[in-house]
C-alpha cells in the first residue's frame, strides 16, 4: 500500500475559521493538525502533553509567564507539558500541530474556544 501525501497549501484551503485545528494525519497516537491562527488565544497548559509549533506561514509568538518566543515561517518551538503559554498572532499566521490525540486545544483551561476535533 503507498500512503496519500499531504499538500498543507491545498489542505489549508479548505478551511477559514481560526483557531480551529483541523487533523491532517495521525501517527503512533499522535495527530498532526493544521490551524489558521489570529489575534490572542487563551493561556493555557496540557497536564499530560507536549505540544509542537511549526510556522509554515506568518509569525507567530508564543507567551510564557515569564518571556515570549517568537516564530517566524520555517521555525518550529515545543512546549512542555504544564507548561502554561498563549499563542498570539497580530495577523492570520498558519502552524502544523503535532500533538497526543487526547490533546484539547485549550489545555486544561476549557472555554468557548474549545475546538471539536476534525479531519480535512
Amino acid at each position: 500500500m503507498i500512503p496519500d501525501k499531504v499538500n498543507l497549501s491545498d489542505k489549508l484551503s479548505l478551511f477559514e475559521e481560526l483557531w480551529s485545528p483541523k487533523i491532517v494525519g495521525e501517527l503512533n497516537g499522535q495527530h498532526v493538525k493544521l490551524a489558521k491562527l489570529g489575534g490572542e488565544f487563551v493561556w493555557h497548559h496540557h497536564d499530560e502533553e507536549d505540544e509542537l509549533f511549526l510556522v509554515v506561514g506568518g509569525e507567530l509568538v508564543i507567551e510564557f509567564r515569564d518571556g515570549r518566543v517568537t516564530l517566524e515561517e520555517g521555525e518550529m518551538l515545543v512546549v512542555p507539558r504544564r507548561v502554561e503559554h498563549r499563542p498570539v498572532a497580530e495577523e492570520e499566521v498558519h502552524v502544523l500541530l503535532f500533538e497526543p490525540a487526547s490533546a484539547v486545544n485549550t489545555g486544561e483551561s476549557g472555554g468557548e474556544l474549545t475546538a471539536e476535533t476534525e479531519w480535512i
